[in-house]
């Protein structure tokens, strides 16, 4: 029988009886803080980071693919009411405040505008059927892109209005400009002349009446002298209009044609993908804030600290390449796995009293947790310090450990367990005829005794079996048996197995193992009387571990056929 080695006993305390659970906290696990917060944030910043560069790259793709986009100006100044010599020169009324952009989008100004659009030269055939129709639709949804009108007056009402247009050619944005221009200022106009052609069928009505009086031929000489001076005015007044229709002016006056722009206004790929970018940006922090805030999963070992029981280890997660090359044993072995398999090493032997033939049982909530590759690295570790070190894999339904040491790639060979010759190889077998039994030497201080084809149910197995005699027989000769039992909150197997070991060691996974699932296990452990250990965090991302890591030369330790 191997006993501790000396090194092993030097860093070992000696053992404390278990401590009382700590009473569960009700909302302790309810508060966030900033630092748990960044780690969350922290762990999906690649991701975020990620989609950024997708979304701004295919964003700035996007928008260079777009046809170009030009926009001209051109300015109105109002002009105050005056005349010149007497009332040769009219000009219009004042326009009251946002009636010039309402006249913009009414159909008489922007008919007219489509109007002199389809012949204007400065447009191709598929330009004119385009702006058309473009502003044929803006007519309609009365909401105005194309061309658009910015105000700046003053409070009297005299200023500036500024018309811009876009086209697909700088050629094309002023023509448009300056239709836009012209139309606005005809529609000016168009206002004093219909005062002024009102007044002239005034005028005109009253000639008419006048000359009808004068016919009848039954008026005095003063009537009709009267009747004839008074036509004289009516007709004067008629004359005048018709010189103040020569003279007439606008409101508005064109300050300057518009002229053909340089740069162009749209697509802009910088701007847009930068902006896209920042968003998405913002948009991950904000999702990856909300789900580290409304995440009930273990994080860190702080979240398990009101469960009242120690964390013996934080475990790495190790890349899924390195793990289908070399298999979990050997990707352990690496530095920093490594390291963190010693810190949980030396934290379990704390909890443990100084004998020979320990028993753990290794057991999660949930399946995928990694318990059963834990299992073999820790034992491995064991056997790495000189120790002598079983694995029963007790998970019946399915068993994963030989599954694990076949990556070895060496031939395994079976040693006597107990009895003479032969017997059985695995659980299933060994629990019907516990007398002779053989395991599987996966490699030297490792034996393992696998848990045989997939059983259904397996707790009547279990409990047929003279449990607490048949363990103890079976741990002779070890310093340690290591027990990979099914998840605890799937079968109670666990609470079968649990009762004839030293200690529960209880695997979770960060960012899975929700903290109610651990709440709901520790529940039934304790009603089922086990020896808690403590825990230990699995699959610890590069982002979450605080700690640094120490480089040196590792040699890993040479075996037979390997």
């Amino acid at each position: 029988m191997t006993a501790f080695p000396t090194d092993d006993l030097q860093e070992v305390p000696r053992h404390r009886a278990p401590q009382p659970p700590v009473p569960e906290s009700d909302g302790g696990d309810n508060e966030i803080e900033l630092g748990a917060l960044w780690q969350g944030v922290r762990r999906r910043l690649p991701w975020i980071l990620l989609a950024t560069a997708l979304v701004g790259g295919g964003v700035y793709l996007w928008s260079r693919s777009q046809p170009s986009i030009y926009a001209a100006s051109s300015s109105l100044v109002t002009s105050g009411n005056g005349n010149v010599g007497g009332t040769s020169l009219v000009t219009a009324a004042p326009l009251p405040p946002g009636a010039l952009q309402e006249a913009l989008q009414g159909p008489v100004v922007l008919g007219s505008i489509i109007k002199q659009l389809k012949s204007a030269p400065q447009f191709s055939a598929a330009q004119r059927t385009a702006l058309s129709a473009e502003l044929q639709e803006e007519l309609q949804r009365q909401s105005l892109s194309t061309i658009e009108l910015q105000t700046r007056l003053d409070q009297g009402g005299n200023g500036v209005y500024v018309v811009s247009a876009r086209g697909p050619t700088p050629q094309a944005a002023a023509a448009l400009t300056d239709i836009a221009t012209d139309a606005l200022l005809s529609w000016d106009r168009g206002r004093a002349l219909s005062v002024i052609q009102r007044a002239q069928a005034s005028l005109r009505a009253q000639v008419t009446s006048i000359n009808s009086q004068l016919a009848a031929g039954d008026l005095t000489d003063v009537e009709r002298q009267t009747l004839i001076t008074a036509r004289a005015g009516v007709q004067r007044s008629l004359a005048e209009a018709g010189i103040q229709v020569v003279g007439l002016a606008g409101y508005l006056q064109k300050v300057a044609p518009a002229v053909a722009p340089l740069d162009r206004v749209a697509p802009r790929p910088t701007r847009n993908a930068i902006l896209a970018g920042l968003l998405t940006l913002l948009l991950g922090v904000g999702l990856a804030a909300l789900r580290t805030v409304t995440d009930r999963s273990v994080r860190s070992e702080e979240d398990l600290l009101n469960f009242g029981l120690p964390t013996l280890g934080t475990i790495p997660r190790l890349r899924k390449r390195d793990i289908v090359l070399s298999g979990i044993v050997r990707a352990a072995r690496q530095a920093g796995l490594y390291e963190a398999i010693g810190f949980l090493r030396v934290n379990l032997l704390s909890q443990l009293p100084r004998k020979t033939g320990l028993r753990v049982l290794v057991t999660s909530t949930s399946p995928g947790e990694g318990k059963s590759s834990l299992t073999a690295t820790l034992a491995d570790s064991f056997a790495a310090s000189g120790q002598r070190v079983l694995i029963i894999d007790a998970d019946l339904r399915r068993g994963t450990q030989q599954e694990v040491w076949d990556k070895f790639e060496r031939e395994h060979r079976w040693i006597q367990l107990t009895g003479q010759e032969g017997g059985a190889r695995s659980l299933q077998d060994a629990l019907r005829q516990p007398g002779t039994v053989q395991v599987m030497e996966v490699e030297p201080q490792v034996h393992v005794l696998p848990s045989g084809p997939g059983l259904h149910d397996s707790l009547p197995l279990l409990n047929q079996s003279d449990l607490g005699v048949i363990l103890p027989q079976w741990s002779q000769g070890y310093d340690l048996v290591l027990i990979d039992s099914p998840p605890l909150l799937s079968l109670a197997d666990s609470l079968v197995l649990g009762r004839h070991t030293d200690g529960v060691l209880i695997v979770t996974e960060e960012g899975k193992t929700s903290l109610q699932t651990v709440r709901q296990l520790l529940r039934r452990a304790r009603q089922g009387g086990l020896p808690l250990l403590g825990f230990v965090l699995n699959k610890v991302t590069v982002s979450s571990r605080n700690s640094q890591n120490y480089g040196y030369s590792y040699a890993p330790r040479r075996t037979d056929n390997r």
